[in-house]
């Protein structure tokens, strides 16, 4: 699957995916692509051919004779060629930053986070950002970096690369946050929605693998939505698919940050539910988290409703979008339970029967840590192609 590049022929999304299960599968036969696709053999013959000629793809080693060698010749095996370049993921949400340093294949060396206003603050966002990263980097030898990969929770113009929504990162509005990461970092820098690289997490290494159609929703501070159609996450024309968090909701009066009432966002989020849960355990105090709250009738009681809430949305999406699964991820929604129960009753109720019938809704497998993962593999795949070419 190429999420790195603009070149979206039928040809080269067949190449990405061919890699994509050979870095998921370790050695393999054509055969095995073959039947691991369901592509046929000239498809795959070529895609091989064109990443071994790319250096990314080793065929040697024959294995034992077996379906799809050929007149009993054994069938040689295929391997990713192994990178030594590291790279490096960022993300931010609304309260805090994370950082880390990756490997060639695209897995988390280390990691740290620091809890702020990124909102309010984007300049001291990237500060951040960048003094953990150089931390990191010392902390864990790590010298050379390929690129370096970052989710922020709102809307990103993928024509002009600036953030334009004036309600959702107020501090950030006008910002170039690649040029401003890259100034700081002296390092290329690929941006991307926080919830696209949720979703892309998911599909690589959570409770999206096995599923070409799903939505993704992160359910914390903000509410977003990463969609995979077809294999491939979807951004939309300007990139700002997914928004679904100042979705109005009939009847309630809450006061949303973008300066309207009743938004999605403004009832379902982290700080709303908590401050409900709060409101009937004083001993909770203001900023608790969902890792604070106890587990009693009330407070499930109000988790099943925001779940009911948030479901109501879902299922329009799952009438128009018909995916497989919904996999509900961010601070609050990845920790299942009451709320998940919530989503999947209102889904069930309001969704059309036979769509809502064949969709699963589970919790995210990578829980809060899905974005962070996400921007890692996303890395490490981008270190993976020649030139390491990045979308803009």
């Amino acid at each position: 699957m190429d999420v790195t590049s603009d070149r979206s022929s039928p040809r080269n999304r067949t190449r990405e995916e061919i890699f994509r299960v050979m870095q998921g599968g370790g050695a393999l036969t054509r055969a095995h692509l073959v039947e691991a696709t369901g592509l046929s053999r000239s498809t795959v013959n070529h895609a091989v051919t064109r990443l071994i000629a790319e250096g990314r793809v080793t065929e040697g080693d024959p294995a034992v004779k077996g379906p799809g060698s050929g007149s009993g010749r054994p069938a040689g095996l295929l391997r990713c060629v192994p990178r030594r370049t590291n790279s490096a993921a960022l993300d931010f949400g609304h309260t805090h930053v994370k950082a880390a340093v990756v490997d060639g294949s695209g897995h988390m060396i280390a990691q740290r986070r620091a809890d702020l206003d990124v909102d309010l603050g984007a300049a001291d966002a990237m500060d951040a950002a960048a003094d953990m990263l150089g931390t990191l980097r010392r902390d864990h030898d790590v010298d050379a970096l390929s690129t370096v990969v970052v989710g922020i929770p709102g809307p990103l113009d993928s024509a002009s690369g600036l953030v334009r929504s004036p309600t959702i990162l107020s501090s950030w509005v006008g910002l170039d946050p690649r040029r401003e990461l890259e100034k700081r970092l002296g390092l290329r820098v690929h941006i991307e929605n926080d919830a696209v690289l949720g979703a892309y997490g998911e599909l690589r290494r959570g409770a999206g693998q096995g599923y070409t159609d799903f939505l993704y929703v992160k359910v914390s501070h903000g509410i977003g939505a990463g969609m995979v159609l077809g294999g491939e996450p979807y951004r939309g024309s300007l990139g700002f698919a997914g928004e679904i968090g100042h979705t109005p909701l009939p009847g309630y009066t809450e006061l949303c940050r973008c300066g309207r009432r009743g938004c999605l966002e403004a009832v379902v989020s982290v700080s709303s539910v908590m401050a409900q849960v709060a409101h009937t355990h004083p001993g909770l105090g203001p900023g608790a988290s969902p890792r604070d709250q106890p587990d009693d009738p009330t407070t499930r009681r109000i988790l099943n409703d925001a779940g009911h809430m948030l479901g109501g949305v879902l299922s329009v999406l799952s009438n128009l979008l018909n995916p497989a699964a919904l996999i509900i991820g961010g601070e609050l929604g990845s920790r299942g339970g009451p709320l998940l129960e919530g989503i999947a009753s209102a889904v069930r109720r309001d969704a059309q029967p036979a769509i809502a019938a064949s969709l699963d809704i589970v919790p995210a497998r990578l829980g809060e840590n899905a974005e962070l993962v996400g921007a890692a593999a996303l890395a490490g795949t981008m270190a993976l192609r020649p030139g390491g070419a990045a979308r803009r």
